[in-house]
């Protein structure tokens, strides 16, 4: 009888780890993905530690080379005219312009990220993945979106200012703040539907071109907000900003 030999891994109570098991053959991933793609270990994160480095290296180089302006320390008992919120929130602060706060700073920013999230529930379609825009139809659909949105946005924010839609409707803040606004969105958003379904787009090429409405109407928005509101908050060409007018 042979005597039995010893075990290649002997065990030992001190290791917190353990050789469970090695076969022969390839891994059950192997040819499941897309073609044409690698791990995201340790392929994507090398560069998106490289990315994240470049980053800080340019701002820390942009820091050496712009000197900050140094205004004066800050007054609780004075506002400053304008008092802009940071430009990632001058959208909203655009729409408050135009509308009940409540209506401008809670319900629609609500709304808008109940419909982001509930945009991969309804279009579960696996097809056009990846594909900027889905298809030719799609990117004229965005296209078209852009230059309606383009379009209508300073549209709005001019007539509010030179005409003020609160001088043309007396009554109560229901009509001007809650009712008007509401009518527009909603005319709008539907106008811009029915004129895509000329294109008999897919439910997800429909969604690009909503998508695309409301992205340019954020970007409109901030740029109006930033760059010409002045003292009060009326409408002023970029260069004759007060000094501190803009929020960064």
């Amino acid at each position: 009888m042979r005597p039995e030999s010893p075990p290649v891994f002997p065990a030992d109570p001190s290791k917190t780890y353990g050789l469970m098991e090695l076969v022969r053959g390839t891994s059950p991933m192997v040819d499941k993905g897309p073609d044409d793609t690698v791990m995201s270990w340790p392929h994507l994160l090398i560069l998106e530690v490289l990315a994240a480095l470049g980053t800080t290296v340019l701002l820390l180089f942009w820091s050496l080379a712009l000197r900050a302006p140094l205004r004066a320390l800050a007054n609780p008992d004075v506002t400053e005219n304008p008092a802009k919120a940071p430009w990632y929130f001058m959208n909203l602060q655009e729409m408050l312009l135009h509308m009940h706060p409540a209506l401008a700073g809670v319900i629609i920013p609500v709304l808008l990220i109940i419909v982001l999230m509930i945009i991969p529930y309804v279009d579960r379609s696996e097809g056009d993945v990846g594909i900027w825009f889905a298809s030719r139809k799609g990117r004229s659909i965005a296209l078209w979106s852009a230059l309606y949105t383009s379009f209508w946005i300073p549209a709005l924010i001019l007539f509010d200012e030179f005409v003020r839609v609160r001088s043309l409707v007396k009554g109560p803040e229901i009509y001007p703040g809650w009712l008007i606004p509401l009518a527009v969105i909603a005319g709008l958003t539907a106008l811009i539907y029915v004129m895509i379904r000329r294109w008999r787009p897919s439910r997800r090429e429909a969604f690009i071109g909503l998508f695309t409405a409301f992205a340019v109407t954020y970007v409109l928005l901030t740029i109006a907000g930033t760059f010409f509101r002045g003292e009060g908050m009326h409408l002023v060409l970029p260069w004759n900003l007060p000094p501190g007018a803009l929020p960064f």
